[in-house]
């Protein structure tokens, strides 16, 4: 049949070109995946390669766990693996909906890709031709207009997409002729989201007047990805250079003097590596505007998801804070503790106190005279002089011996914590809040 003989041929070329690594189709029950999986499963080339699908449940569907079933079912017919993992949604993230889905699904898909394993989707030209638009609507540079990438490290895989010089209609007509039964997700059709309107409303029009602009926009994706593949040695020697590897913060400065093709992608590296979200232009220029701080100012740059601050000199970034509800005190043995901002107490190796102690936290004029130190020492100088960050403060436990405090967190330590860890063998541990 012409249209498996074209998907099939386009595929065929794809894995010869790429015959390393085990293959896992990211099958969601759309018509995309369910042709692209159903046309793998045809191939020798590819069941020799231990195909298998993954599909993830967002659970925000009422049918979602139908959904599962009816993917579990579609690749037992095939006679293939469907692993269905089911995802937590962070609704108030504040990144959106669909973002967090996203979000959760990649997390998904890098915890359970095999070693050397390819991810594969059914990303097609026109998905592509969406994705640059959206990034173009957004005032993307060079790397966003380059669109999606045909591979990306994910996990200890690769996430490949081989079908974006496709169209769309290539994997339609082949579920068309072979009357594959797919899932239909209303979401895709509610035009409040920004690429449902552009696929619904917008394309059509726009191939009305140029019925190549697919081809012509997927173009210029391309060069414009191999510009920023260009750029990207350039940026990625200062970000070595400007990035603090012990507390992952950037020279302000440094990063401002680069050239802005070199600067904001080295921005967005610095922050997708930390799980959060780039700026859009304008919070971009406000970061710029920030980074001259003056000394004492903290300025800090937030959007949904992520909040960048200006501090010593250097850029901080960090998942906004939740607001923490701080008892007036807990009682530790050395047990593994999770404080109520999410950070974690430990003994180290893991060893039980003989006497208990109370974790409380900063209300404002504690003092301690640490071990060797001949003069005793508010805590909010010691916080400024080992350059704590403000947004940490608050977190570190501060531990005591009835009325006296003898240590805080793992960084200062009494004359009397000494002798009783010393005695132990052991050392408390404070892992911060990320």
């Amino acid at each position: 049949m012409a249209d498996e003989a074209a998907l099939q041929d386009i595929l065929r070329q794809a894995l010869n070109a790429h015959p390393q690594g085990s293959l896992c189709v990211a099958y969601s029950g759309g018509p995309d995946s369910t042709a692209l999986l159903h046309a793998l499963a045809h191939m020798r080339e590819a069941r020799a390669r231990g195909l298998r699908a993954m599909h993830v449940d967002h659970g925000l569907h009422a049918e979602s766990a139908r959904w599962a079933a009816h993917c579990r079912a579609f690749c037992a017919a095939l006679g293939l693996v469907c692993d269905v993992h089911v995802a937590s949604v962070d609704r108030s993230a504040g990144i959106g909906l669909e973002a967090a889905a996203r979000h959760a699904r990649y997390t998904i898909f890098a915890e359970h890709l095999h070693a050397n394993e390819r991810l594969v989707f059914g990303h097609h030209q026109d998905d592509q031709t969406e994705t640059v638009l959206l990034k173009l609507l957004r005032g993307a540079g060079p790397e966003g207009l380059g669109g999606m990438r045909e591979e990306r490290p994910l996990g200890c895989g690769t996430i490949w997409r081989p079908l974006l010089d496709t169209p769309r209609q290539v994997l339609r007509d082949y579920v068309t002729a072979h009357d594959l039964a797919c899932i239909h997700d209303p979401s895709n059709d509610d035009r409040q989201l920004a690429r449902n309107h552009l696929r619904h409303g917008i394309m059509p029009l726009l191939q009305t007047h140029w019925p190549h602009a697919a081809i012509s926009i997927t173009h210029s994706a391309r060069l414009c990805r191999e510009a920023a593949d260009t750029l990207q040695h350039d940026w990625r020697a200062a970000y070595e250079s400007l990035r603090d590897e012990e507390n992952n913060s950037l020279d302000a400065k440094g990063w401002l003097a680069l050239a802005p093709a070199l600067r904001d992608p080295l921005l967005a590296h610095w922050l997708h590596a930390q799980g959060l979200s780039a700026p859009t232009t304008a919070q971009r220029k406000q970061i710029e505007r920030q980074c001259t701080a003056q000394h004492g100012q903290m300025p800090c740059i937030q959007w949904p998801g992520t909040e960048v601050h200006v501090w010593k000199n250097r850029l901080w970034a960090m998942a906004p804070r939740k607001r923490t509800d701080w008892p007036a005190e807990l009682r530790w043995q050395g047990e593994p503790l999770t404080l109520p901002d999410g950070g974690v107490l430990r003994m180290e190796p893991a060893t039980q106190l003989p006497v208990t102690l109370s974790v409380r936290w900063r209300s404002g004029g504690e003092q301690i005279k640490p071990a060797g130190d001949r003069h005793t020492r508010d805590l909010r100088s010691l916080y400024q002089t080992a350059a704590i960050p403000p947004w940490q403060r608050d977190g570190l436990p501060l531990l005591y011996e009835g009325d006296e405090l003898i240590a805080v967190a793992d960084r200062w330590l009494s004359a009397r914590a000494e002798a009783l860890f010393q005695q132990l063998g052991a050392r408390p541990r404070w892992q911060p809040a990320t």
